[in-house]
């Protein structure tokens, strides 16, 4: 065989033939070259076929790396297709990049938009800790060309080449690990840039096309990966973020459903007249927690359970700080304020108001029901429902007061016309007018009045109470006033803070009399409060002396008045003085002149000097015990004539 037509052929044996298609074909580069040697040797007129052999090995040899290129290829795409570990599939991807490139460093970089750098996420043949943890700033190094231009680049001499922006830690980085020539292909998903891979050598290298096209494909499936980990990565949080709406789909539409169900509960204790205890009841048993509603002197009213352990006060009744300062706060605006605080307080309280006016509050305590909105909202329901009840039992309590105290005013009269009337009328409101004896007559605060009837209703089972002039008036069963009046007192004083004074009036000897015993007692009441008595409990009968020497009227009283302390009055009249009140005060101290002085606040000399004029205007006897008692039942009358009206 020849290229030359016009040179004899030269024939080649069958087994040498087969010698030359196995140096083509061996996988041993040197066992090629030695036949291709031979070959020449023997035949050297022929070096064309020499050349065409070494070209057909040349081809068959790409043809093989192709194919493996390819298997490789292949089997990263089984793998994505099994996807599990994005991880540990692009460190994969990097291990056959790295093999069939054959380069010293094979990495991989991810692009992050939010701060436009490449950080390294995985390599191979790297021996730098500072490489693998390399951050590429925006514009700079190669990999900064590659998200730019979104086109392979690449460099033989890296710290040679100075078109591409070098930056001080990437030339750091680059030292440490010895690279000297680089290749970086873009990692492309649709529009958007996702990293960078890189193939790299520790000398200098030209990369050939098909070096260039192998790795952008296994580029391309890197970008893949990442494409595919971020739909998966949305797909997961989507999922969860189902998963959780649904969750708390499902737990508001529980609470939606127990909330209605509350909701009806507690409209049917305001349509069947309920109390502040159906309302704790209803409320307590639906949130699993215990509860206290308070009245308006945030006193307790109803609790659920009964003995539950939420304390809000201390031993005196106080409200501990924390209970006040969110009670206040919801006035403001009827929501739900959390206490500050623990067990065993309460966690939440909220104000019971109508309007402006403050009629309590609801404490709930601690419990495993998690107080979210739907169950704050219940309970700020069920505050709204307490003041619909609180308010309605006013209302009812005060047409009761009304009639009772009409009914009250009445029996007093003791119109002997209306008796009979007056009997049904007491009979309905479970009162039997025959068996009331005793007559209660209480000096209480207007503002307080409201709640002192009420408890002395409490205090007085089968009797009647009401307003009556000014003052509480209490009509009950019983043969022992006095006893009736320290009950009456005893009662009011735990819902008033201020004095009490109760004066029992004489027994009545039939309902008749009734009005005759109140009228002694309200008589007793005005001398004992002149006397400077307003507290405690009083017998009228002990009075009876004043109010026997008063009669009917004052005016009985102004001769003898007149008669016995006359001159004084007028020489304080005449001269503007006040020995008078010299005298009241020597008689309070039992006609000790010291005594007086002490009480005025006076020098005992210009007390002995009043005394001395008293003494001119009244008689050199006016010390003698005889004298002395009229002059201080005079005294004492006129101050009671002069400060109460008995008309």
């Amino acid at each position: 065989m020849t290229n030359n037509a016009e040179e004899p052929n030269v024939m080649l044996s069958a087994p040498r033939v087969v010698e030359l298609l196995d140096a083509v074909a061996a996988e041993s580069e040197d066992e090629a070259v030695r036949a291709f040697e031979r070959l020449a040797a023997e035949l050297p007129g022929e070096p064309v076929l020499v050349d065409r052999l070494r070209a057909l090995r040349s081809l068959l040899a790409r043809l093989r790396r192709r194919g493996h290129e390819l298997s490789a290829l292949f089997s990263s795409a089984r793998e994505l297709a099994e996807l599990r570990d994005t991880d540990a599939l692009l460190h994969r991807l990097v291990e056959r990049a790295h093999a069939l490139m054959g380069t010293d460093v094979t990495y991989l970089s991810e692009f992050h938009e939010d701060s436009d750098e490449l950080r390294v996420r995985t390599t191979l043949g790297t021996v730098a800790s500072s490489f693998r943890e390399l951050r590429v700033p925006p514009g700079m190094g190669v990999a900064s060309q590659v998200v730019r231009t979104r086109c392979p680049q690449w460099t033989s001499v890296y710290h040679a080449n100075h078109s591409v922006p070098h930056d001080q830690g990437i030339d750091a980085a680059v030292a440490d690990e010895g690279l000297v020539a680089l290749l970086g292909v873009p990692l492309v998903a649709g529009d958007r840039v996702l990293g960078v891979l890189f193939a790299a050598n520790r000398s200098a290298h030209e990369f050939t096309p098909d070096e260039v096209a192998l790795l952008s494909a296994f580029a391309d499936h890197a970008a893949v990966v990442l494409q595919t980990t971020s739909l998966l990565e949305q797909a997961r949080v989507a999922a969860q973020e189902v998963e959780r709406a649904n969750s708390v789909l499902v737990s508001n539409v529980t609470a939606m459903e127990r909330a209605s169900a509350v909701h009806e509960d507690l409209t049917a204790v305001v349509l069947t007249g309920g109390s502040a205890s159906g309302v704790a009841e209803t409320l307590g048993k639906a949130l699993g927690r215990p509860v206290v509603i308070l009245d308006r002197e945030l006193a307790p009213v109803a609790q659920e359970p009964a003995g539950s352990e939420v304390r809000y006060a201390d031993v005196h009744g106080a409200l501990w700080p924390g209970v006040r300062d969110a009670i206040e706060v919801s006035r403001l605006s009827a929501r739900c304020v959390f206490v500050d605080g623990r067990q065993p307080g309460p966690e939440v309280a909220v104000a019971v108001v109508a309007g402006r006016t403050f009629l309590g509050a609801v404490l709930v305590g601690y419990g495993e029901l998690e107080l979210r909105e739907v169950e704050r909202r219940t309970i700020e329901r069920a505050a709204q429902i307490a003041s619909l009840v609180a308010v309605q039992q006013e209302a009812v309590a005060a047409a009761e007061d009304r009639v009772r105290g009409e009914l009250l005013a009445d029996v007093l009269r003791a119109d002997q016309h209306r008796w009979a009337e007056l009997l049904l009328r007491a009979r309905a409101r479970d009162v039997r007018l025959d068996e009331l004896r005793s007559v209660v007559v209480l000096d209480v605060p207007a503002d307080g009045r409201g709640a002192a009837t009420e408890a002395l209703r409490r205090s007085a089972p089968g009797g009647l109470a009401g307003e009556r002039d000014g003052l509480l008036a209490l009509l009950a069963p019983g043969s022992d006033p006095v006893a009736v009046a320290r009950a009456a007192g005893k009662a009011v004083r735990a819902v008033q803070r201020g004095p009490v004074l109760a004066v029992a009036g004489p027994l009545a000897g039939s309902a008749e009399e009734l009005g005759r015993s109140f009228e002694t007692a309200r008589r007793c009441v005005r001398v004992v409060r002149t006397l400077n008595t307003a507290d405690g409990v009083v017998d009228a009968r002990a009075y009876e002396p004043y109010l026997a020497m008063f009669g009917a009227g004052g005016a009985d009283l102004s001769g003898f008045i007149e008669a016995t302390i006359g001159p004084v009055l007028g020489w304080d009249t005449e001269r503007g003085t006040d020995l008078f009140t010299t005298l009241g005060a020597f008689v309070d101290a039992q006609a000790s002149p010291s005594r007086t002085a002490r009480v005025l606040h006076l020098h005992i000399n210009t007390v002995n000097q009043r005394l001395e004029r008293i003494g001119s205007l009244l008689g050199a006897a006016w010390r003698e015990p005889e004298s002395l008692f009229r002059i201080s039942v005079a005294v004492r009358l006129h101050t009671l004539a002069g400060a109460t009206d008995y008309t």
